[in-house]
């Protein structure tokens, strides 16, 4: 019993010690200065093919090699691809426009509740449009492709819970 309780002390006591030593550390610690985080942030911004309208074109070689796109398929397959570049540019030019609004908003102001609803509702209203642009562009390419192409297609063009390769779902939510 005598050993618990010295066992016991010891260990209140080292807490004693430990935990203002621990908070004087946190204390001490400098907040990370504004051009710092800007810093910070440029960089991850300049990352390789940071914008959609980057990532398209290599999305779109891949697919038109993965589904091995004939001379015939060809007018299709141009209107689709055409829709998700014009979708990529639109979303590139969102991007910086909300880009430019960050970096002009105070960083103390935080948008409000009302803010972060009426942007969500901009995201879903702009990403249901892209999809029925997709759908729209997309069904008429599908109808082209031999039954060897469409099950190529089925795996390319749906995979990821169905958003597929060219959902923008996580390149637009990080925006909101």
């Amino acid at each position: 019993m005598a050993r618990f309780i010295a066992v016991t002390f010891f260990f209140v006591g080292f807490a004693a010690v430990s935990v203002p030593l621990a908070i004087a550390q946190t204390q001490d610690v400098p907040a990370k200065d504004d051009a710092q985080q800007h810093s910070q942030r440029a960089h991850h911004e300049r990352g390789a093919f940071s914008m959609p309208g980057e990532r398209v074109e290599a999305k779109l070689a891949y697919l038109k090699t993965a589904l091995r796109i004939t001379p015939e398929q060809q007018p299709q397959w141009d209107a689709f691809a055409n829709t998700l570049r014009n979708q990529a540019r639109a979303q590139d030019q969102r991007i910086q426009e909300w880009r430019a609004q960050r970096d002009q908003r105070d960083e103390r102001q935080r948008p409000t509740a009302i803010d972060r609803l009426e942007r969500k509702q901009k995201f879903y209203t702009i990403a249901l449009e892209n999809l029925q642009q997709r759908i729209a562009a997309a069904k008429p390419l599908y109808a082209a492709l031999t039954p060897e192409q469409q099950q190529i297609a089925d795996e390319v063009l749906a995979s990821h819970g169905g958003h597929g390769k060219f959902g923008h779902h996580h390149d637009m939510h990080r925006q909101s």
